[in-house]
């Protein structure tokens, strides 16, 4: 059984590479402790890929950064048959994605038949190649990123591929503080270093027994009841309370069940970080938006109103009353 505090452990690893963005970390370690898959977006400079290797190193994994540009193919990603005309065989050369930790930078920059190699493997946890299927390590785990402020030349992840990561998750500029903290550990050469790296102890089988320890937190049926009313109201706001009914006609499309499994699986995770063995109701509230925000489709009455996914998202669980 891996004890909650060797992620706590983790998790000041990764404070030592990253000021700031605590909720990044704690969304890193979500998916690392439920096996979901992570889509991070941000603007260039906010410690993307510096989280993720961190955390690579934190549990000692094989990590690969993928760089994600027009002209990747599939074969880069999966592998490929390799021709020895000296022994007239082929052997398989495997890809990166046969690594523990991948890092999927800049996904919207690659064509649809590379992004779905991806996500298929994603969500099947194995790969077809020449006929033959490979399965993935068990640990297996995405971050993929991309960039909202560049457009031109890239390639949006459709909304049903979207669905296949667990978390959405929106960065922003760091505080202040935070960002004098990174300018002043930066020049005096300490960001990144610890006294003592307490994470080296933590190996990949302690993470995968920490995921059966996850699986086991307790979720209340009225909790449980709650989820399923919010992510109902996600596809029909106004007919789940009174108040909303002047969301009518804002969403084209709402979550689906899997948005549900998402939301209670990270709430386990959040709780177990946490030194609990049950959820809370401010588990589900603060992953709320992180679950859901990349499950919406909001209609053109929306976007005239000014109303944003994570506005829509707050009304939801505000007007439909926890237990």
């Amino acid at each position: 059984m891996t004890e909650p505090t060797a992620m706590h452990a983790l998790r000041a690893h990764l404070a030592q590479h990253i000021v700031g963005q605590r909720d990044l970390v704690d969304r890193l370690l979500i998916g690392l402790l439920t096996g979901g898959h992570l889509l991070v977006e941000g603007l260039p400079g906010l410690a993307k890929t510096t989280a993720v290797k961190a955390l690579a190193e934190g549990v000692h994994a094989r990590f690969k950064r993928v760089q994600f540009t027009p002209d990747l193919l599939p074969a880069d990603l999966l592998g490929n048959e390799v021709y020895h005309p000296e022994t007239r065989s082929f052997s398989f050369e495997p890809g990166p994605l046969f690594n523990e930790i991948i890092l999927a930078d800049e996904i919207n920059r690659a064509p649809a038949k590379v992004q779905s190699a991806l996500l298929e493997a994603m969500a099947e946890r194995q790969v077809t190649v020449a006929g033959e299927t490979r399965p993935l390590p068990a640990l297996f785990f995405v971050m993929a990123t991309q960039n909202p402020l560049e457009q031109s030349g890239t390639y949006p992840l459709p909304e049903a591929q979207l669905d296949r990561f667990m978390l959405h998750v929106s960065l922003t500029y760091p505080e202040r503080q935070d960002e004098y903290a990174i300018l002043a550990r930066t020049l005096a050469g300490t960001l990144g270093k610890s006294s003592g790296d307490a994470a080296t102890g933590l190996s990949v089988d302690e993470v995968l027994d920490a995921r059966i320890d996850v699986k086991a937190v307790h979720c209340d049926p009225a909790l449980q009841r709650w989820v399923v009313d919010v992510v109902a109201a996600t596809r029909a706001p106004e007919k789940a309370a009174p108040a909303l009914e002047s969301l009518a006609g804002m969403v084209l499309v709402g979550a689906s069940p899997r948005g549900a499994l998402a939301w209670v699986q990270s709430a386990q995770a959040l709780a177990w970080l946490n030194g609990r063995d049950f959820i809370v109701p401010d588990d589900l509230l603060s992953l709320a938006p992180d679950v859901l925000r990349h499950r919406l489709i909001l209609s053109p009455k929306a976007l005239v109103s000014g109303l944003n996914r994570d506005q829509l998202i707050g009304r939801l669980c505000t007007e439909i009353l926890l237990p």
